[in-house]
């Protein structure tokens, strides 16, 4: 040990021994990972749209693990999307070298050089992009992605630009082959009106244009035939939710691939108006057998999530009861008196959707699998 972190110790009063490599995870809870799952889900969106389908896996894949995803659907997928340069350049650093899109595109000049250096594809969407595109040298042609603007109005060219965008890409010795992209802002609903007035801007400002189109998320994909163009951007449906239907089996027969898991770590029994947890949200009405589960929010479990929401114990739905804590949550084991600590407990995947849990805790499921954090990721490989 160093003299350095000797006088340290001293100083904290505390002795210090060598860090003792764990063999095996002493803490129950799990993201459990299934990657053969996350293929079925590609090849359902492959199969419902039809031509090429690039994988999206920003926001490390929606909280599954970016590397381990691309790594599974490397072999099937045309390509990945992701938000950021740095998202880009992770999955670079890990050996991948499918095409990567940069959905957001560079947000400035300099970084237009890695997309060059690290082939990556970039989107288009305003006009000191095309200059700094212009200003980089490539090696070789780079495919570019123009985004047009049909109504959500957060990024890309109005459609009266498109064709002035697209002529002057083209005259480009940096730039290939071009697609036009847009993205619906309510392809999530049921209506399948909600998309006549993007659809009717999108075919009038590409109509003559020797391009590529892109058009559906996985709402369209699943919903909106009408939409289909020559690539689709599959994000939420990969991991197993439907955007469109909280609580209800989602389309296409998507699997669930994370599952969150624990275990029951304690069980005590508390008497008619006594309470539970922080704020005493919970008081029972009865005698009532409480377990607990050591799941919080620091793991990704909605502390906003209301009382009453299932978790499977065992095979038995059970509710919640009491606040969501930064380590634990407790529910309501009176009506299964089976159930003893150790028992196997899933707060999220096969048996209790994910959806259930985003809509119980008035969010979505995109949300709900971004905000999985400090429990391990375990993987269960594709076939």
């Amino acid at each position: 040990m160093g003299a350095k972190k000797s006088l340290l110790c001293a100083y904290f009063g505390i002795t210090a021994h060598p860090l003792r490599r764990l063999t095996h995870m002493a803490r129950p809870t799990s993201f459990h990972i299934h990657l053969d799952r996350l293929v079925h889900n590609f090849r359902t969106a492959q199969r419902l749209h039809g031509g090429r389908v690039l994988a999206v896996i920003k926001a490390n894949a929606y909280g599954h693990g970016d590397v381990a995803c691309a790594r599974a659907l490397g072999g099937v997928a045309d390509g990945f999307a992701v938000a950021t340069l740095e998202e880009a350049l992770h999955l670079r650093e890990a050996g991948i070298q499918n095409p990567i899109l940069l959905l957001e595109g560079v947000f400035n000049a300099e970084e237009m050089r890695d997309v060059a250096a690290h082939r990556l594809t970039p989107v288009i969407h305003t006009s000191w992009q095309i200059e700094a595109l212009q200003r980089t040298a490539f090696d070789a042609p780079v495919p570019v992605w123009i985004k047009l603007d049909t109504g959500m109005h957060r990024l890309g060219f109005q459609p009266d630009e498109l064709r002035a965008v697209h002529d002057r890409l083209r005259g480009m010795a940096q730039v290939g082959s071009i697609t036009v992209m847009t993205h619906f802002a309510n392809a999530d609903g049921p209506s399948a009106e909600a998309l006549d007035e993007p659809l009717r801007r999108f075919r009038e400002a590409t109509q003559g244009l020797a391009v590529s189109t892109s058009l559906c998320n996985s709402g369209a994909i699943l919903g909106h035939r009408a939409a289909h163009g020559d690539w689709a951007r599959p994000g939420l449906m990969l991991y197993g939710a439907d955007p469109g239907l909280p609580g209800i089996a989602p389309r296409g027969a998507l699997q669930p691939v994370m599952r969150l898991v624990s275990e029951i770590s304690a069980i005590r029994t508390i008497a008619p108006g006594e309470a539970v947890g922080y704020g005493s949200l919970f008081r029972a009405q009865r005698p009532t057998r409480v377990g607990v589960i050591p799941c919080g929010y620091a793991d990704g479990y909605p502390r906003s999530i209301a009382q009453g929401t299932p978790v499977a114990v065992a095979g038995t739905t059970v509710p919640l009861v009491g606040r969501v804590s930064m380590d634990m949550i407790t529910v309501d084991l009176t009506d299964a008196p089976h159930i003893q600590p150790g028992a196997p407990v899933e707060l999220w995947g096969d048996q209790v959707a994910v959806s259930t849990v985003a809509q119980n805790a008035g969010t979505v499921s995109y949300e709900v699998f971004c905000h999985a954090r400090r429990a391990p990721l375990r993987y269960h490989a594709a076939d």
